[in-house]
């Protein structure tokens, strides 16, 4: 029995592990994203559209998402590296990015859903393309659903693994949030008409405004965590400074 504790002692640390990066990750990617009030946009972008193409449409946008979601959750730190960025820099400047568009959209969600509109619909030339798919990767996948914010926050979130916490299972938690997201993007997409009916402008700005919230307290507190590691470098630093004075 003794033999076997470690591995059950393993197992729990990575099960709790992939657990708490799970709900870090989603409602950091759930807020940034905001599917919901993405579908009224995606609505008026397909207007004139049939329910066959709409559904196959939903389909295609999800799948870029989530490429797009998953390269910057798995190669976002080899990226920093190739750039020599460090992850805290990285971090701070994704929590003030995160930060700044949740405040935004906290005071006037009108204003965000107006340049949300601007991207999808690229002067009406969306809705007129002869051929839809034309549209799925750009402009509605990047950077109608997925955009630099989305991508700075995955990024952020693939290489925030803690040093005390196995990074197969960090990774699992992460890669868990972000389809379960992308998930509800097909979900919300592929029912737009029935939302808008359902939710409406104001129930739309109403779960926004919740929305912007949870996400403003992730960016603030992506940030310390950047501005913590900074200064826990810096400490270090002047430490081994010390020790060889």
């Amino acid at each position: 029995m003794s033999a076997h504790f470690p591995a059950m002692l393993l197992t729990a640390t990575a099960f709790t592990s992939s657990i708490s990066s799970f709900l870090l990750a989603f409602p950091a990617l759930f807020s940034i994203v905001n599917p919901f009030g993405a579908a009224l946009i995606f609505a008026q972008a397909t207007a004139g559209r049939s329910q066959t193409e709409i559904m196959a449409l939903a389909r295609l946008v999800s799948f870029y998402s989530l490429c797009l979601i998953m390269a910057s959750l798995w190669l976002g730190s080899m990226v920093l590296a190739f750039f020599g960025i460090t992850v805290n820099a990285l971090r701070v400047a994704g929590g003030l990015v995160v930060a700044v568009r949740a405040w935004d959209l906290l005071q006037s969600p009108e204003t965000v859903e107006a340049q949300k509109e601007k991207q999808a619909l690229q002067g009406g030339r969306t809705v007129m393309a002869p051929n839809w798919a034309d549209a799925a990767f750009f402009p509605l996948a990047m950077p109608f659903t997925v955009g630099p914010g989305t991508i700075a926050v995955a990024i952020a979130l693939g290489s925030g693994c803690p040093s005390d916490e196995p990074f197969w299972a960090y990774t699992i938690g992460t890669t868990l949030a972000g389809v379960c997201v992308v998930a509800i993007v097909w979900a919300a997409y592929s029912g737009a008409d029935k939302l808008v009916s359902m939710l409406g402008v104001t129930g739309t700005r109403i779960v926004s405004r919740m929305a912007a919230l949870v996400l403003l307290c992730i960016g603030v507190q992506i940030l310390a965590a950047g501005v913590q590691g900074f200064a826990i470098d810096m400490w270090r630093h002047l430490l081994a400074i010390k020790l060889h004075a």
